[in-house]
């Protein structure tokens, strides 16, 4: 499979990102995603879609014992190893769906911001569950379905260019979607709330937490950023292996 992220232009965008310079501190989500963590000191981690390798690091220092970051992008992974090389990270070029998700092997698995690209969840789902160990927690984080359901995923702007809505169409038919992101043409996979809550209920997950993403008090002081309060950007689910 090909990953838009080994395109170079691309990469040179994502490379400009805040996330990518800064790390989790300047991730969005990272004051609600964070305190979804048990204690990993001794645990096993497993990252699907690792990126830079941020989250692998925050387990590596909160004493994971084991910690295996899988992407598809060769370079992102050439980044991690560069940028988050702790001692008990592997990293592997490998996409979310051709792992092999061993039976009982991780106490918690993570995905940030990569699911959306998958079109059959709930087979990772399935997967998932299979590879946590009994009591394992699977914590991810995925386009908000109201923003992927957008028309471009992008407002509609008057002709000023000020934002004058977030326009949602197709919601229920859930498939592909061709978008632009960082200035190139991108595919991600439209998948409704139901589909994905209900896909974990029903692959005998529990859930604890689902938030809708809100930009920290902090950032709201960006220029700019109130109108991400318009509309829903990302979902965090944090569900359990009974």
């Amino acid at each position: 499979m090909k990953s838009e992220y080994d395109d170079e232009r691309f990469f040179e965008e994502y490379a400009k990102m805040s996330r990518s310079q800064e790390g989790l501190s300047a991730a969005g989500e990272w004051h609600q995603l964070k305190p979804l963590f048990p204690s990993l000191q001794g645990k096993t981690v497993l990252d699907l879609g690792c990126g830079y390798g941020w989250h692998c690091t925050f387990a590596a220092k909160q004493e994971a014992a084991q910690v295996l970051g899988i992407d598809l992008s060769q370079k992102m992974i050439e980044e991690a190893k560069k940028r988050n090389p702790e001692k008990q990270i592997e990293y592997r070029i490998c996409g979310i769906e051709e792992y092999e998700y061993p039976e009982h092997m991780w106490d918690c698995v993570v995905s940030n911001l990569a699911l959306h690209y998958i079109e059959n969840i709930e087979k990772i789902f399935q997967n998932v569950y299979r590879t946590l160990k009994p009591g394992g927690v699977f914590i991810f984080n995925i386009e908000h379905p109201v923003f992927t359901a957008g028309v471009g995923q992008d407002w509609i702007y008057t002709e000023a260019g000020t934002p004058q809505y977030w326009p949602v169409d197709q919601y229920f038919i859930p498939g592909e979607r061709k978008t632009r992101f960082l200035g190139c043409d991108v595919v991600k996979q439209h998948h409704t709330l139901t589909q994905i809550l209900m896909g974990l209920l029903n692959n005998g997950f529990e859930l604890e937490v689902v938030e809708e993403a809100k930009p920290a008090e902090e950032m709201m002081r960006i220029p700019g950023m109130k109108d991400e309060l318009r509309r829903p950007m990302m979902l965090l689910v944090k569900a359990n292996k009974k």
